[in-house]
């Protein structure tokens, strides 16, 4: 039997904290939430490995570092509500959950959706809400946001998530071609602009959608 504790540990240490991740409450989630248990069965022993992996439908879980600098750039407290766009196999909500008020996440591919909704039960996220649909059009319900990270490749920055972003809130995802990307820090200023930081280079799958790429 695999001792995921050890791997998680290690993951943590190598892949993480050797790369500059510091904030202590963002070690402490990945510490905390086991990534075995979103990925397919047969991928587990794979599962703490520097690379993303598989998870069905043509999605992907993300490479453990590349979470973890998401998560970091939005600077969370604990009081923030957050939008994800792309749940995908849930491990970023998971994380997400456990530093910050509540996460609303969205998802377009059922079977993902209701894996990742089980997940969420049986976790014992209570703070974590979940619907299908095309996300880069956001939660306009529960609107304006704290934070939004979108978790796939996008053409362009979608103008309903900045539009659902609170003024001094933050957004992260990954813009470019359908090849490659920047990673991007958003903050909207008190015009409502925005203003961007390069973050570093990244390649997601793509954004699916009204402002997706089109054709996928």
């Amino acid at each position: 039997m695999m001792d995921y504790l050890s791997l998680r540990k290690k993951m943590v240490e190598e892949q993480l904290i050797r790369r500059g991740i510091s904030d202590k409450k963002v070690i402490a989630a990945f510490l905390k939430v086991e990534r075995h248990k979103f990925i397919p069965l047969q991928l587990e022993d794979s599962a703490y490995d520097d690379y993303p992996l598989p998870i069905g439908e043509n999605q992907t879980i993300s490479q453990p570092y590349i979470v973890a600098l998401m998560t970091e750039c939005l600077c969370l407290t604990g009081k923030e509500v957050v939008l994800e766009i792309g749940t995908g196999s849930g491990y970023q909500a998971a994380i997400l959950a456990e530093l910050s008020k509540t996460v609303y996440t969205i998802e377009r591919i059922v079977p993902l959706a209701q894996r990742a909704a089980g997940l969420f039960k049986s976790l014992g996220y209570s703070n974590i809400y979940l619907k299908i649909d095309d996300g880069a059009l956001g939660w306009q319900e529960y609107s304006p946001f704290d934070r939004i990270v979108v978790t796939a490749a996008c053409p362009q920055i979608p103008p309903p998530i900045t539009a659902q972003l609170k003024t001094g809130g933050r957004l992260v995802l990954p813009v470019g071609d359908s090849v490659g990307q920047e990673l991007l820090s958003v903050r909207k200023t008190g015009n409502g602009g925005i203003e961007a930081d390069k973050i570093c280079g990244c390649v997601f799958v793509p954004l699916l959608g009204e402002y997706g790429f089109k054709g996928n």
